[in-house]
């Protein structure tokens, strides 16, 4: 026992001796080559202020990072801190792999500005802090002043049915249409989301785990849709819209609304001018409520990290109010921090809707995706988007498709259930 305690204490020496020699691996999964190149400036500025403790930064291409990863995972090559999309979260946490940084946060002196949302939404797997988002993909309705002005309107719509009123009206000018409708890739989340506001009720499913998609509301919601692209108040062509060909038509003025997270505004803002454009909360439905869809992402601890406190400091740097200002600036998405509104960049007429929808109380329930579900991917990628190109054609009834949607989800969802029941 007294040689197992001195071998012990020689270890403690050697780590602390060995603390200015610290190696902390970092995987990063959004990637991008400017985004990169702003994370190792972020970094060298935390090697600069912490003598002999480096960064290992593993960049994953987002394409694949879903399956590198959790191979690398499977194979032990675990690192210290990871980023960490929301969609990730229950696979990890559920098994363990993630550190509870709650205790961390009780010492951390940004956590007195730490908005709510962060904590609530790092904290969906079995109540524990496993991540900390670092920003927020939220949609929003951008509206192109100068059109509504032209079409004799000065305001967003705030229901929708002024929103199909307003289209209607902008649809009437020349060459011009009120919606960027997308219909082709990533156009699910979008479709749900209006299905969710007409419907009153927000997300995908009931308590039994049975589909809301074929709620009479949310087949309305639908139907809306259909019916604004068969009377012409959005493009032809946008039958098969992906995100490019939207923010395109936005800004170039073909269409005077779209419906987008804050990275679209890097690509609009370069192309028009700023008193030409706002963006405004996702309107209400009947009930006066709206469902946003919101997805985010974050930083994440390996719960077998070997330099935990190494790495709590460099996401406590990251996630700083300073640094998050400047990451979201740089990659397009809402700080977390309270009153990072009042910084200049986001005091604009731009960032007001996405604010108002952050601060709005109840009047706004975001919607993320149901990413535990094994067979999401098709659903989101094929069938839904086939589904409604055929409603939007007018090839199928939109109750129908709807009922076929809710029948897939339905046996997805209660499927889960009864595989993860305790």
């Amino acid at each position: 026992m007294k040689i197992l305690l001195a071998a012990a204490a020689g270890l403690a020496i050697s780590a602390g001796a060995a603390f200015a020699d610290t190696t902390i691996k970092m995987v990063e999964v959004i990637t991008s080559p400017p985004r990169t190149e702003f994370l190792k400036k972020q970094i060298a500025e935390f090697e600069t202020a912490n003598p002999g403790v480096k960064v290992e930064l593993i960049s994953l291409p987002w394409g694949q990072a879903y399956e590198k990863f959790l191979t690398m995972v499977q194979a032990g090559d675990t690192p210290d801190v990871v980023e960490m999309p929301e969609r990730w979260m229950g696979l990890y946490g559920n098994n363990g792999m993630l550190e509870d940084l709650g205790p961390y946060m009780e010492k951390w002196p940004d956590n007195k500005t730490l908005g709510e949302r962060a904590r609530q939404f790092g904290s969906t797997v079995g109540g524990k802090q496993f991540m900390i988002p670092y920003g927020y993909y939220l949609k929003a309705m951008f509206w192109n002043k100068k059109l509504f002005k032209e079409a004799g309107l000065d305001h967003a719509p705030t229901t929708l049915d002024e929103f199909v009123e307003d289209s209607k009206k902008i649809s009437a000018l020349p060459g011009k249409y009120g919606y960027c409708l997308r219909g082709g890739p990533g156009a699910t989340f979008g479709v749900n989301m209006f299905m969710n506001i007409a419907n009153g009720k927000g997300g995908y499913f009931n308590p039994d785990g049975t589909s809301l998609m074929s709620d009479p509301g949310s087949v309305k919601g639908l139907q809306m849709l259909a019916d604004m692209y068969k009377n012409g108040y959005a493009p032809k062509d946008s039958v098969s819209w992906g995100f490019n060909e939207t923010v395109t038509g936005f800004y170039t003025g073909t269409c005077a609304m779209l419906d987008q997270d804050p990275d679209a505004l890097i690509g609009v803002a370069e192309k028009m001018n700023k008193d030409d454009f706002a963006v405004a909360p996702v309107p209400a439905g009947p009930g006066g409520k709206s469902f946003p869809t919101l997805g985010y992402s974050g930083w994440a601890m390996f719960a077998n990290s070997k330099v935990k406190d190494q790495s709590w400091k460099l996401m406590e740097t990251l996630l700083s109010p300073k640094g998050n200002i400047d990451w979201a600036k740089m990659v397009g998405v809402l700080p977390i921090h309270n009153g990072a509104e009042q910084d200049a960049y986001f005091k604009t007429e731009q960032f007001k809707g996405w604010f108002e929808e952050l601060n709005g109380g109840d009047k706004y329930e975001f919607v993320t995706p149901p990413t535990h579900l094994e067979n999401l991917g098709n659903f989101v990628d094929q069938i839904a988007i086939k589904g409604f190109q055929e409603v939007l054609l007018g090839k199928r009834p939109a109750k129908e498709v709807a009922d076929e949607w809710a029948a897939y989800m339905t046996k997805e969802q209660q499927d889960w259930m009864a595989k993860n029941k305790k």
